[in-house]
């Protein structure tokens, strides 16, 4: 017996509440990720600036970088003031590239560690 083929793909990106009133559209059509997903998403391409050693940041400038992202979630969920699209969006891409700093940074320390004892 054949396996029936969807009609349309649906994309699930576990994680993201996708409310539509905190999404992004684009010709009619949600955006599959909330406005902070679409940023962090966004954000994340910074990557290989920090992996090429184009781009640093250190770890303390890092950190601060996440706190914005996470004031406006708890301020939202907390206080019950709603935030705007375009402050979720630009929160999230810093926290993407925050995230993408840390994890750049924490594979340099891990590949000097290994370095030094195994070579």
């Amino acid at each position: 017996m054949p396996i029936p083929k969807p009609d349309k793909i649906q994309w699930q990106f576990v994680g993201c509440h996708r409310k539509p009133e905190r999404s992004f559209f684009w010709k009619g059509k949600q955006f599959p990720v909330c406005a902070r997903c679409t940023g962090i998403h966004i954000g994340y391409l910074s990557y290989p600036l920090f992996a090429l050693g184009i781009w640093h940041l250190s770890f303390p400038l890092a950190l601060l970088l996440l706190l914005p992202t996470t004031v406006d979630g708890l301020v939202q969920g907390y206080f019950n003031l709603e935030s705007t699209n375009l402050r979720r969006f630009i929160t999230g891409i810093a926290a993407g590239v925050s995230m993408m700093s840390m994890a750049s940074l924490i594979g340099i320390f891990l590949g000097r560690l290994i370095k030094l004892y195994f070579f």
